[in-house]
């Protein structure tokens, strides 16, 4: 038991005497302060103190006032935790007490309350068991009140999750989901996650058991998929997403099968949340199904989505491109490169899209579609879109053209990224000094086999007249550095050094924030003591200008370093002032070798 019991010993016996003498709000204080001292106790003392405290427990059972419910939840809660309170005790004493009051339609209308049930109910199942709690609970699942049918369901999806159904007999699982069926069928309410989450818990908690119910459920699936209510056959999508993985263990491979042709006929959807969640659908049995056995064939599905990359809704745009990026990485033989090159255009569009798990699922499957045909087309387009206006876009790309090198290897891309910066353009040279920035910060210890093919580039970038030439080059010198580090690159990156360093004066705060990045990049690289030989110039400097940032990066050189440092520093001579005092700066323990 945890610590700490012996200090309460003092405030034991007013507490019991209390509980019995008190009522109302000054018996729930009472109650509380027990709840949390009973947890401390050994499990004899805690098995003894919670019988004492469960009378009290069991007769606020039935007290209308709100708070007391919550805490005596709360209680209960935190006695049924203790090591020592025996499964059969709360089995027979307090559970029968604990269903009649509790579980009621009027608690699923407070959240609060709502949630202390939710948590306690969990509590007690893991004490006496999943199957006991799950049979009370089986008959409120067809329920008329549709609030307290859904807070049945959350409770049982998480014991479900949390204790598995090795004790659920075949009834029972019956039983349960029939009424997790009808559950399902009979919300109305726009909060269908709850219901939704809870069958598909169940179902795949079963697993194999449930093969029997997947006809069924598919049935369910392909009726609901046609109703008038655009409501409904979101749902119908989403529980075809839920249950996916689940035919897939249960062989089930006939009726997936015949789920995405239901899917794939329904893409002309005009209900934007009702496409994404088809689109989430035929996403979830493509990845279980695999791309060869897919109906409808791959070759017939992805036109289709292609069109629909142009729809402008975020649901709608992330599971379009989850969808035709699975399919660039496991199935892109089966489609012609002319068609990747098509998606590719479109894609390109959504790099701007404002929802960042877009612009990074676009990003990803440009690498995918890239490895699938060749990096040479696809840099083609990219290269070409660094010339657009738009700051956001022109980003993306150079994001886009880093992957295209990870996934392609580097060699394959720098050679044309290169070439692209002899266009005397701004955008067009700041696009590719992004790309190289993103690029050497993907690759890591790859580039030290590019190293001394792009310096005379980030040369010529670091002495040009506009400043993002310099900012963005100095942040490609910071993670080039940090890349190579320790594999003998040292000579590089100094000639890059003593081109970045006069940068150091610069005021614009990003241009300032990139030089000293590179300055530590480099300082990883090359070793602090280089560093320290460059900043001794200017500590002293009669400038004050000069100083400060002199000692600023002398600051960070001795917060990242300062052990680093101790073998270079200058030797001082002793300081004569002609009085007796004497100043000594001679340290003898530097001179020793070992």
């Amino acid at each position: 038991a945890p610590y700490g019991i012996e200090s309460f010993d003092s405030v034991l016996k007013p507490l019991w005497t209390g509980i019995r003498q008190h009522r109302g709000k000054t018996l729930a204080s009472f109650l509380k302060a027990i709840g949390f001292i009973i947890p401390l106790m050994d499990s004899e003392y805690a098995s003894y103190y919670t019988r004492e405290v469960m009378v009290i427990l069991i007769r606020e059972f039935q007290s209308p006032d709100e708070d007391m419910k919550k805490v005596v939840l709360k209680v209960v809660k935190q006695c049924i935790e203790c090591e020592g309170v025996e499964p059969e005790y709360v089995r027979n004493d307090v559970l029968p007490e604990y269903f009649r009051c509790f579980w009621i339609r009027r608690m699923a209308l407070d959240r609060r309350n709502y949630q202390q049930l939710v948590e306690t109910t969990e509590e007690l199942a893991a004490k006496v068991g999943g199957g006991h709690i799950v049979e009370r609970l089986v008959p409120h699942l067809k329920d008329d009140a549709e609030p307290f049918r859904r807070m049945v369901v959350e409770t049982m999806g998480n014991i479900v999750r949390e204790l598995g159904v090795a004790d659920i007999d075949q009834r029972l699982e019956e039983r349960l989901i029939d009424g997790l069926l009808f559950a399902f069928q009979e919300q109305g309410g726009d909060d269908n996650q709850i219901v939704l989450q809870g069958l598909g818990t169940v179902v795949s908690t079963l697993g194999l058991r449930a093969k029997s119910y997947l006809q069924q459920i598919g049935g369910i699936i392909k009726w609901r998929l046609n109703n008038k209510s655009a409501r409904i056959r979101q749902q119908a999508a989403d529980l075809a997403t839920e249950v996916a993985g689940v035919m897939k263990r249960c062989d089930e491979e006939e009726l997936m099968g015949h789920l995405g042709l239901v899917l794939f006929e329904y893409l002309g959807e005009e209900y934007p949340d009702v496409l994404g969640s088809i689109l989430a659908g035929l996403k979830a049995i493509v990845s279980v199904i695999g791309i060869a056995k897919m109906t409808p064939p791959i070759q017939d599905l992805l036109p289709r989505l292609t069109p629909i990359l142009k729809n402008r809704q975020e649901k709608v745009q992330e599971n379009c491109i989850d969808l035709v990026g699975r399919i660039a990485d496991r199935g892109a033989e089966f489609i012609s490169s002319r068609e990747w090159m098509r998606i590719c255009f479109e894609l390109l569009e959504l790099l701007k899209a404002p929802k960042k798990a877009i612009r990074r699922a676009a990003v990803s499957t440009f690498g995918y579609i890239a490895k699938a045909i060749g990096p040479q087309d696809v840099l083609a387009t990219l290269l070409s879109n660094l010339k657009v206006q738009e700051r956001q876009q022109r980003v993306c790309t150079t994001v886009a053209i880093a992957i295209v090198a990870e996934t392609c290897q580097p060699f394959t891309v720098l050679p044309a990224v290169m070439n692209e910066y002899k266009i005397p353009e701004l955008n067009v040279q700041n696009g590719v000094l992004k790309s190289l920035s993103f690029l050497f910060e993907y690759v890591g210890e790859m580039a030290k086999d590019y190293i001394y093919a792009v310096t005379p580039l980030l040369e010529d970038a670091l002495v040009d007249r506009d400043l993002v030439h310099r900012q963005t080059a100095c942040s490609t010198v910071g993670h080039l550095a940090l890349g190579v580090n320790g594999l003998g690159c040292e000579d590089a990156l100094i000639h890059l050094l003593n081109h970045v360093w006069p940068n150091i004066f610069e005021t614009s705060p990003h241009v300032i924030n990139a030089v000293l990045s590179a300055i530590n990049g480099c300082m990883v690289a090359v070793g602090p003591i280089t560093l320290l030989l460059y900043v001794e110039q200017g500590l002293f400097h009669p400038a004050r200008k000069v100083r400060e940032i002199y000692w600023k990066i002398y600051n960070n050189l001795y917060v990242y370093a300062q052990d680093g440092l101790v073998p270079a520093y200058p030797r001082i001579e002793d300081d004569e002032d002609g009085s007796d005092k004497k100043m000594r700066y001679w340290r003898a323990e530097l001179d020793l070798f070992l």
